[in-house]
């Protein structure tokens, strides 16, 4: 069902839409050998091994496109093409508790959210994910000047009030009035 369709469904057929979704979505997630979740940054698996296993007894291989987890001399685990590339270097795997192997991907794309981890295991609906609401002080200088510039520009907007933007020009046709006594302004429009 496209966008379009979803959209001429009433309240009530989306809900049960919605939930049918969830549900067929968590038994197809549930099947996987794995678990996962994913930050726009980054996605964290963990794959459950037989208790005891150890770093050495395992085959792990991550590649800026491929995944691959296993016991040395067994069927592999997991083993595909992952859905988009991720930074190689930045990416870890650990053993915990000598029972679960924790696996950490950056992504390259940090503002995708992924479908699936491997090409060929069942997918999400991304459209559908609420990320977790981040504080202020979380992000780093320049995204957090950004997100208070269009906070403040937002709530200009809604008071009817001149952005942050169109102030800046306000301020300079101010200063070049004060340079400049000897014109008329009086017909001048800003836009």
């Amino acid at each position: 069902m496209d966008d379009a369709e979803y959209d001429k469904l009433s309240k009530e057929e989306r809900e049960a839409k919605d939930k049918a979704d969830r549900e067929r979505e968590a038994a197809e997630q549930a099947a996987l050998p794995y678990t996962w979740s994913q930050e726009l940054g980054d996605v964290d698996i963990v794959v459950p091994v037989p208790k005891g296993t150890r770093a050495r007894d395992l085959a792990v291989v991550i590649a800026k496109k491929k995944l691959s987890v296993g016991l040395k001399g067994q069927e592999k685990i997991l083993d595909g093409e992952l859905c988009k590339d991720i930074k190689v270097e930045d990416s870890t795997w650990t053993v915990e508790d000598n029972e679960a192997i924790h696996i950490h991907l950056e992504k390259i794309n940090r503002e995708t959210w992924w479908e699936n981890v491997l090409t060929h295991h069942a997918k999400i609906n991304t459209r559908k994910i609420e990320p977790p609401n981040s504080k202020l002080s979380d992000l780093d200088g320049e995204t957090r000047g950004m997100v208070e510039k269009m906070m403040f520009d937002n709530q200009q907007k809604q008071m009817g009030k001149p952005t942050s933007d169109e102030l800046k020009k306000l301020e300079a046709l101010e200063k070049f009035k004060a340079a400049h006594p000897e014109l008329d302004f009086s017909q001048a429009k800003v836009t």
